[in-house]
């Protein structure tokens, strides 16, 4: 893998406030192409803070995990995508209808921005278990459930999903080569686990077929945050070439 697309494989989470979230895309501006903005930050800050970031060249993944009536989902994904967000996310638990409404969302802010936002829907968190599931009362294991969802959302005509690196290589099979599978729960080894159940290294990850990774903690906590992006950057290139 070149370093090119390396760098474009790994999305930044920055799950802290506003200062913070500046600071750290100013450190990381033009090795980082990719951020992603969570609800804290967002409901904070509003749609300035995607437009402080596409400002200073970053591309923006916008982590709502958007979830009511089809009716709302439509507007609030035509909005969100009218930040100018380049990814956005919603709840594939929501159904069909709802999954559908999210795609028409994107599409008439299309007609408004001139590209089209592309809407991933979330399947099982990676902070969940088979115990968490039971709790809500999903008695299917997690990665039946997964599956399940990943195949409502793509045939409900969205980009892709976002699932844990341990589903990836089956949402690779099941969705094929074009889909986006975007995996949260990346640990580059030695990293602690912190609220995540479900995690891989970034290259095990790669490997099983995400096409993006989001890293968060172990970047932005890190006490050199430049240099810890640059390990999993170097991670990628490293494994792309020896396979």
């Amino acid at each position: 893998m070149l370093e090119a697309e390396a760098r474009d494989r790994v999305i930044v989470a920055l799950d802290c406030g506003r200062e913070e979230a500046l600071a750290l895309g100013e450190e990381l501006k033009g090795r980082a192409q990719w951020v992603k903005i969570g609800m804290t930050l967002f409901y904070a800050e509003g749609p300035s803070i995607v437009t402080a970031f596409k400002e200073r060249g970053f591309k923006v993944f916008l982590d709502l995990k958007v979830h009511d009536i089809p009716h709302q989902v439509r507007g609030a994904v035509r909005a969100a995508a009218l930040t100018g967000a380049d990814l956005i996310t919603v709840h594939g638990l929501g159904s069909g209808p709802m999954l559908q409404a999210a795609r028409e969302g994107a599409e008439e802010a299309a007609a408004v921005r001139g590209e089209r936002p592309r809407v991933i829907a979330v399947t099982v968190l990676t902070s969940m278990d088979a115990d968490a599931l039971a709790s809500i009362g999903v008695t299917d294991p997690v990665d039946v459930e997964a599956s399940r969802l990943a195949t409502l959302a793509h045939e409900s005509g969205l980009d892709g999903i976002v699932c844990s690196p341990r589903e990836a290589e089956a949402m690779r099979a099941l969705l094929g080569p074009d889909a986006l599978i975007v995996t949260p729960g990346v640990r580059p080894a030695g990293s602690a686990l912190g609220d995540q159940s479900r995690v891989a290294t970034p290259s095990q990850a790669i490997a099983a077929g995400a096409s993006h990774l989001v890293a968060g903690r172990p970047i932005t906590a890190a006490e050199d945050p430049i240099a810890a992006l640059e390990g999993i950057v170097a991670e990628l290139v490293e494994a792309g070439e020896a396979a």
